[in-house]
């Protein structure tokens, strides 16, 4: 009885685990202190050395002398998803 339980806890760690690494792969990151900007949160765009785009949060922007080649606002993951109300044509 107890092998499975066992069992069935170490395959909701490993699905919990595997979760868990893809949310973190879709996440943008601050390349200066590594933490993933909140909600409403802006975020500065540079050209990285290799040609890819660096994001820097708000906290770590003063560190930089350049300025950034853009900057956007943090949006939560529904955005552009949600249902709108449209006018009726009379």
């Amino acid at each position: 009885m107890t092998t499975s339980v066992a069992k069935v806890e170490q395959f909701e760690r490993q699905l919990l685990r595997h979760g868990l690494g893809a949310l973190q792969e879709d996440r943008h990151r601050c390349c200066d202190c590594g933490r993933s900007p909140l909600i409403g949160e802006r975020v500065h765009c540079y050209d990285g050395r290799d040609g890819s785009v660096v994001f820097v949060c708000e906290l770590c922007r003063p560190l930089r002398r350049e300025a950034p080649a853009a900057s956007k606002l943090v949006r939560h993951s529904e955005h552009g998803h949600a249902v709108r109300l449209t006018a009726r044509a009379a």
